[in-house]
Order: structure tokens, then C-alpha cells, then sequence
């Protein structure tokens, strides 16, 4: 099993930033590619990015391409994905989630075994 504990959301301004934390326990992290989800009220889960295990290759919805960057720091098990620009079409619960990595990068929410309990982002025009 995988924990994921998800931090750093909260209401801000359009065009400001904040930078989401996912803390991961319980298994060896860097077997593991990590990815964001959002949903939004009334909406599917979508995504919005993943990084491989480490870091060298990632991939980003086009609805959030040059704003959001993902990362991750191994030795800290934990990914990150900073958000800048923020707009407030992105306001939605953040979730982050893990699957093992065989060299494919997966954009489904059904591709991901594991999933933290989200973080609400808000924000206002």
C-alpha cells in the first residue's frame, strides 16, 4: 500500500500561485510515477500532471501547460506541483496519486492504483 497525504491548498487571488505537496508513504517512492488530478464541482476527475520516477520526463494537461510545473524530491518521498497564474477556472479539489512506472506515462484516472484525499485550491477573480 501506498499514503498519500496531500497539503498546501487554500483560497487566492486570480493570478496569484501556490505550490501543493503530496507526502508519500509506505512503499519504495521511486518505483513509483506521480501524478495531479482535479475535480471540480459537478465535473469529472481530470488530469493535470504526472512525472516519472525520477523526474527526468513529465507531461501536462494543455489547460495548464507553461503555468503548473511537477515535481518531485526523492528524498523527501514527497511531488509538488507549483501553480502559477492561477485562474479561477482552476479552482477544484487537487488530488495527487501513484502507480508503479514501467516507462509509460498515464493520464487516466483509472490508470492510478493509489490516491490521497485531495486538497481544496480556490481561486477568486
Amino acid at each position: 500500500q501506498v499514503q498519500l497525504v496531500e497539503s498546501g491548498g487554500g483560497l487566492v487571488q486570480a493570478g496569484g500561485s501556490l505550490r501543493l505537496s503530496c507526502a508519500a508513504s509506505g512503499r519504495t517512492f521511486t518505483n513509483y510515477a506521480m501524478g495531479w488530478f482535479r475535480q471540480a464541482p459537478g465535473k469529472e476527475r481530470e488530469f493535470v500532471a504526472v512525472v516519472s520516477t525520477f523526474g527526468g520526463r513529465t507531461n501536462y494537461a494543455d489547460s495548464v501547460k507553461g503555468r503548473f510545473t511537477i515535481s518531485r524530491d526523492n528524498a523527501k518521498n514527497t511531488s509538488y506541483l507549483q501553480m502559477n497564474s492561477l485562474k479561477p477556472e482552476d479552482t477544484a479539489v487537487y488530488y495527487c496519486a501513484a502507480r508503479l512506472y514501467g516507462g509509460t506515462l498515464y493520464f487516466a484516472r483509472g490508470d492510478y492504483n493509489y490516491w490521497g484525499q485531495g486538497t481544496q485550491v480556490t481561486v477568486s477573480s
